[in-house]
């Protein structure tokens, strides 16, 4: 009795074991005596995720870079990354949209703010040496087009030439200004 009841519950086992496996051995052999092709499943993005990017930095490879978005800046989070090149590096739009607005501040110098083409999301650069010539705001912008380079410009240490870059998703209201940050860095590829 007790060899019937091990027996019995290694094959109950097995099977649990083969099912939580899935059709993984069946599925080749069900399309092949079907011959119905065989359709990839693919996964929907999430509609309210930012769109992917690439690195804003001409020539700088993303495993060239970084994670410092939660790095401390004295009394707060950074909320951004920097990504070091030399000065006049060209500065290349992340991603498709509009050229929201060309600030200048104290604290991120020459700036450039981006809206996504659904203004869900703007792209921060900052610490720009100069703008591409005739960059206005209402401009559209495709992905990998220079708005500006490199620079040193705010509060930028003037030995270190970077882009400060930023992600913001946009308040109901879409200022520029303001917003929730969002980590960049995971989504950035080397294009």
């Amino acid at each position: 009795m007790k060899t019937v009841s091990l027996l019995l519950g290694v094959g109950v086992i097995c099977l649990l074991a083969w099912v939580a496996a899935g059709p993984s051995h069946a599925a080749p052999i069900a399309a092949t005596a079907t011959s119905a092709p065989v359709v990839p499943v693919t996964r929907m993005r999430d509609p309210g995720a930012p769109r992917p990017m690439i690195v804003p930095v001409a020539g700088v490879a993303r495993s060239a870079m970084r994670d410092t978005f939660d790095e401390g800046r004295g009394t707060h989070r950074h909320e951004a990354i920097d990504i070091l090149a030399p000065r006049g590096t060209p500065v290349i739009a992340a991603d498709d949209g509009v050229v929201q607005k060309l600030f200048t501040s104290v604290a991120g110098g020459l700036t450039v703010y981006e809206f996504d083409p659904d203004q869900r999301y703007c792209y921060y650069y900052a610490h720009l040496d100069r703008y591409a010539a005739g960059l206005h705001e209402g401009q559209p912008l495709r992905r990998g087009e220079i708005l500006g380079y490199v620079g040193t410009s705010g509060n930028a240490s003037k030995d270190t030439p970077h882009l400060h870059f930023a992600l913001i998703r946009l308040d109901p209201d879409r200022r520029w200004w303001k917003g929730t940050y969002v980590n960049p860095y995971p989504l950035l590829s080397s294009e």
